[in-house]
């Protein structure tokens, strides 16, 4: 007998508590436990209530202009004068920038593990974080989260000079500024002989952008979209030159692509006016390609080519699956041939080992048979992925049409204001069969300031349908409370439209949806439950495993 629940209208605790209450047992674990904000910083309370004490733009938003290099855009002047005061860490190491609308934390990700793979000491710095801030710099050639003893041995080690820099700029050094300044002097006390530094909301304005071309080895430019638009000046092309801001007199520049030709232009116009070789990791002669894919050990890999000027790998096993993911594979090797060109020894042995190595929390992510029944869930597959832009939406799509191609698919989706809440359904709703969608919400950066409510999600995702002609049932139409009953039971077969649902928290989302996937369950085709929209929501749910 196959489980079900059924969905009840209008959405109010009791009906919830019905719904809920036809799961099986082990899927109604994870209404116990909860779906929330686990702290797993509690080691370094003070760093953490220090810099949270700042402003954050992660949580607030990010002022019109801010990532330009104009009037209005982020005072460098303010970094430079911390990084001063620390003794310019900065200058200690060499480094990779890479910026990029997407694509960039894996990019840095992939090069760093290949350069550990080679034997260098490497330091990273990426972000945001999923479960702990920790995650936002690596040291040595292990890859692991710094340490909480070493992160607050440092922060305690350089606090005096934070608390006097603070305190002459009127308290207008940001979070991100401060927690980029402490990385920088933890690569320099760490030794580290290179460092992979992932660029925050820009390029021009970046906090990071404080590196020199003295100690810079390259620069990479993965993609450029239309996120962060008021941000970076409103227009594609305006994004173009935020990001170009990274490029530095006579230091080679990557890019990963493709790009629009005029886009393109743009780059290679601001390379050609520093004097900065280019390195095209789409260019002609370049090929990549994905050959199928493998499981292994409960996990799928894409098994690809990777064809390089002077790279040949075959069958690499990517555990980042999608052609996003291999584009920015073949972004980092391409920025291999660029450190090589500098005298720089990295094998092709290195660069596959280094590759295939690499996976990310959050980013096409799919849980362990063991990390999903520490959540309640049971026969469904369970991917996260932060998307939460409409190219991020489509690259999402096309992964699981090819990991994926006949299952029942069921979405539970948060996102932030800021995003292209219309643009991101479109994708969803005109690129695979849905069997529903869950619309809730999540805490943005520990707040709801930037948390879009679940009924505007909704709108847009109706919206959406509307100008698709796609067949949908909402929980706003009467229809839907007159079938709501049988939605999802054995005795009325599924009809062929796409179930809308919002008002339900994660935990409550979760549940549901693995309900229904149950009810659909076959030994062929078990059924995904696709966690998406904000890389907050993913924490949410993996930080809810061994908390």
């Amino acid at each position: 007998m196959k489980h079900f629940v059924k969905l009840v209208a209008p959405l109010s605790p009791i009906p919830l508590r019905k719904a809920v209450s036809l799961l099986p047992p082990r899927c109604a674990l994870v209404l116990s436990r909860g779906l929330g904000t686990i702290s797993r910083d509690g080691e370094m309370g003070e760093l953490v209530a220090y810099i949270d004490s700042l402003k954050n733009y992660e949580k607030s938003g990010v002022p019109k202009g801010a990532g330009t290099d104009t009037d209005d855009g982020f005072n460098l002047g303010r970094m430079s004068r911390l990084l001063d005061r620390l003794g310019n860490p900065q200058s200690k190491f060499k480094a990779v920038h890479i910026a990029g609308t997407k694509g960039k934390g894996s990019t840095a990700a992939f090069l760093s593990n290949i350069l550990r793979a080679e034997g260098y000491r490497v330091g990273l710095y990426t972000s945001p974080h999923i479960q702990t801030i920790r995650e936002r710099i690596s040291v040595g050639k292990m890859g692991e989260p710094v340490s909480a003893s070493t992160l607050n041995n440092l922060f305690h080690g350089v606090k005096g000079i934070l608390d006097e820099s603070i305190k002459l700029e009127d308290g207008s050094l940001s979070h991100f500024e401060v927690f980029t300044a402490i990385a920088f002097s933890l690569f320099a006390h760490e030794g580290v002989e290179i460092a992979v530094i992932e660029a925050g909301l820009g390029g021009a304005r970046d906090a990071t952008n404080i590196i020199c071309s003295s100690g810079l080895l390259a620069s990479v430019i993965t993609t450029i979209g239309e996120e962060h638009l008021e941000a970076l000046g409103g227009s594609l092309e305006s994004v173009a030159i935020a990001k170009s801001g990274i490029i530095k007199h006579n230091c080679p520049v990557v890019l990963g692509g493709p790009f629009y030709p005029h886009i393109e232009h743009i780059l290679c116009q601001k390379a050609s006016s520093m004097c900065s070789p280019v390195f095209f990791a789409s260019g002609a002669g370049n090929r990549s390609s994905i050959n199928g894919i493998t499981n292994i050990n409960g996990r799928p890999y894409q098994s690809c080519d990777i064809l390089l000027k002077s790279i040949q790998l075959l069958d690499v096993k990517l555990a980042m699956l999608g052609h996003h993911q291999l584009q920015n594979a073949a972004t980092a090797a391409c920025a291999v041939l660029c450190l090589r060109s500098s005298g720089w020894k990295v094998s092709d042995e290195s660069i596959r080992a280094g590759l295939e190595q690499t996976h990310l929390l959050g980013r096409s992510q799919f849980l362990t048979h063991h990390e999903a029944s520490q959540l309640g869930f049971s026969g469904a597959t369970i991917l996260v992925d932060g998307a939460h832009t409409k190219d991020s939406a489509k690259a999402l799509v096309n992964t699981i049409k090819m990991a994926f191609p006949a299952s029942p698919l069921v979405l539970v989706v948060a996102m932030a204001t800021d995003k292209d809440h219309f643009g991101f359904a479109k994708e969803f709703l005109s690129g695979t069969r849905l069997e529903a969608v869950f619309l809730t919400e999540v805490d943005i950066s520990g707040g709801r300031a930037r948390t879009t409510s679940s009924v505007s999600l909704r709108d847009c995702w109706v919206q959406a349908s509307k100008e698709l002609g796609t067949n949908i049932l909402h929980d706003g139409m009467p229809e839907y409370q007159e079938l709501s009953a049988n939605l999802f039971g054995d005795s009325l077969p599924m009809e062929d439209r796409t179930i809308l649902a919002s008002g339900y928290s994660l935990a409550d989302s979760m549940s549901i949806a693995n309900g229904i996937i149950l009810g659909r369950y076959t030994s062929k085709d078990p059924g995904v439950i696709v966690v998406t929209g904000s890389l907050h929501a993913v924490s949410s749910v993996l930080q809810s495993m061994n908390p």
